[in-house]
């Protein structure tokens, strides 16, 4: 699943892209995919109906990131856009009336990826209905939001990713209201992070894991700035000694800027919108090297499963 730094990666190379775009129009293909965002969702016709009216016609003004999340700031759809059909809705406004500026907000999950085609390439693919779209597009190329100057895809191997549209910011932040801090912001201190972990009892591994306490770290980046801290991947989040803690700070705020600076992990299927693989992963001390020498000392990686993720350390380095 890809953590912050691939999230924030591909926030800056789709904004390069799609900003100040309009989506002229929606090619829904996987329904379930904008119907929630829990594991067991069915399809919503009510909230795949609200997702394509809501988008369509909408300016993508920004795009932001929270945790793991992408946020498309929307602005500027007009009554009457194009439904996924391309059938226009009776418009009885006024034509320069605007429908309130919504948001949409991806978990891309195990497999989720964009792809955008330019416009000298999307000419074709914009005549495109949903009668010829399997042969205009890939079998995983699962929603196709045609724009102004280009087209952005969707493409979900596994389809555990998820799309939803709300039609406000104040909407679209309750989404968030378990989420914790950034680790990158200002608000992300060795005092807020001493604080949360003297409240948990779980071992720090899974308390680093745990959203509600830092957005955005995940299995790769908690295995390396445990290693970085010299921080056993089992002690107990709630015994750390300050003086850990402030390693421990300091580690995952390098790792993540580092990483993020060479455009994430490419560890199975994740890759850079242009289709290249992010250069951190050769920068990985721990993370899938189990069994391997450890490069601070020599002797040989352990692994274990910890909140039910394949965890990777040094019993010698880390404490």
């Amino acid at each position: 699943m890809p953590e912050l730094p691939e999230v924030e990666t591909l926030r800056r190379s789709l904004l390069d892209k799609v900003k100040g775009q309009t989506v002229k129009k929606i090619i829904l293909r996987w329904p379930k995919l904008v119907s929630g965002r829990g594991n067991l969702r069915r399809v919503s016709l009510k909230k795949s109906a609200e997702f394509v009216r809501g988008i369509s016609g909408c300016k993508i003004l920004n795009i932001e990131r929270r945790g793991k999340n992408l946020i498309f700031v929307l602005s500027g759809g007009r009554p009457g856009s194009e439904t996924s059909s391309g059938a226009s809705r009776t418009n009885t406004t006024k034509p320069e009336a605007l429908l309130p500026g919504g948001r949409m907000i991806v978990h891309l999950k195990m497999s989720g990826r964009f792809t955008y085609k330019k416009a000298n390439a999307a000419n074709e693919a914009n005549e495109a209905s949903e009668a010829n779209a399997a042969k205009s597009y890939g079998p995983h190329d699962h929603i196709i939001f045609q724009l102004s100057r280009g087209v952005l895809i969707y493409n979900d191997v596994r389809k555990f990713g998820y799309l939803i549209y709300y039609p406000s910011q104040a909407a679209a932040e309750k989404h968030f209201e378990s989420i914790g801090v950034e680790p990158l912001s200002a608000e992300f201190t060795p005092e807020y992070l001493e604080s949360a972990l003297k409240k948990r009892g779980g071992s720090i591994k899974s308390v680093l894991m745990d959203q509600s306490v830092v957005a955005g770290l995940g299995n790769i980046y908690c295995d390396e700035a445990l290693f970085a801290s010299g921080i056993r991947p089992t002690h107990r989040a709630s015994s750390l000694r300050p003086g850990d803690i402030a390693g421990l700070y300091r580690a995952v705020r390098v790792i993540l800027s580092r990483a993020v600076k060479l455009g994430g992990s490419s560890v199975r299927s994740y890759r850079l919108m242009s289709g290249q693989r992010g250069r951190y992963a050769e920068k990985h001390k721990v993370y899938g090297r189990a069994g391997e020498k450890c490069l601070r000392c020599g002797r040989k990686l352990k692994s274990a499963k910890i909140a039910g993720r394949t965890t990777v350390f040094c019993k010698n380095c880390q404490r």
